[in-house]
């Protein structure tokens, strides 16, 4: 029996070569497997007239979709796979993602090689890998006004204003901080390669069980990212003398606007993320060809240099 016998096809943005990806993967796993497509792939295909060539697919919303399948496999670029993974995470539903994006740091498998990647993962040549997301609260007065889950950051950010921003940071209820800065950015190891890399933090091994906090463009230069464990408790509370309205993100998205007072909690979510990748995934690999860092060549020339 395959290792993944009823599979589900997802994408988030309708590009031409996304498209393309999700049509190939119908007629290549059609014919053994069980298929599914959830409603916005659908939508996208049905758009570009693909599906009057005789493509027959059964379709349904996600919730219904993520009930019924042992597989999602996600065709989009890292911004489509963190959309989808905050969708899917309490499914408990695994995530194969195809890369239609820049970077590809969730996203292993490209597309010249959809066909013999994706049936090594199918006949069950696969790592599979748990990642972490944090969810978050924010309340004013007790009462809460906006809440949000991110697998890779959560950011507190002064929106369009170019005004420092005051607040008070506290772990596990004890009081780390006061900072004037441009904000906060809190992150996963799975986020540690996104917005916390340009803002000075350090990589995370994703299998790290940790937390990373970057201070945006801090006043004072005392001020570090500090990495804490992943099972923190971590609170923002913003300044009575901010006369800015910083805004809370989480990936990018669910902008919440705070107010003086506002307090901001994040917490690791419990139920965590289940990722496919194939069987020679390396994630130091992906940083040396994602980001640039050098090759062996040079050491294994000196290595071999005769003394």
């Amino acid at each position: 029996m395959p290792s993944f016998p009823r599979i589900g096809l997802m994408a988030r943005v309708q590009y031409p070569e996304v498209v393309d990806s999700l049509r190939y993967l119908i007629s290549d796993l059609g014919a053994d497997h069980s298929l599914m497509v959830e409603a916005r792939a659908a939508a996208f295909l049905k758009e570009e007239s693909l599906d009057d060539e005789g493509i027959d697919y059964p379709v349904c919303e996600c919730q219904e979709f993520a009930d019924c399948i042992d597989l999602a496999i996600l065709v989009g670029g890292d911004g489509s796979m963190l959309s989808a993974a905050r969708e899917m995470v309490d499914f408990d539903v695994p995530l194969l993602g195809i890369n239609r994006g820049r970077l590809g740091f969730l996203n292993d498998i490209y597309p010249d090689e959809i066909g013999p990647r994706v049936r090594e993962v199918l006949a069950g040549n696969y790592i599979e890998s748990s990642r972490f997301l944090l969810e978050t609260a924010v309340t004013r007065n007790g009462t809460e006004i906006g809440a949000g889950i991110a697998l890779n950051d959560v950011v507190l950010h002064p929106g369009q204003s170019v005004r420092m921003m005051e607040f008070e940071l506290y772990i596990d209820g004890h009081f780390v901080n006061s900072q004037r800065s441009d904000g906060l950015i809190v992150a996963t190891p799975t986020g540690s390669t996104a917005y916390a890399l340009s803002g000075g933090g350090p990589i995370l091994n994703p299998d790290l069980d940790a937390i990373v906090l970057v201070p945006m463009n801090p006043h004072t230069l005392s001020s570090r990212p500090i990495v804490v464990p992943g099972n923190s408790e971590i609170e923002i509370r913003v300044s009575d003398l901010n006369e800015l309205h910083p805004f809370v993100t989480c990936d990018g998205q669910n902008h919440v606007e705070t107010e003086p007072g506002d307090v901001i909690s994040i917490r690791k979510k419990a139920k965590q993320l289940r990722l496919i990748h194939p069987s020679d995934h390396n994630f130091y690999e992906i940083c040396r060809s994602k980001l640039g860092w050098g090759s062996r060549v040079g050491a294994i020339h000196r290595n071999n240099k005769n003394p």
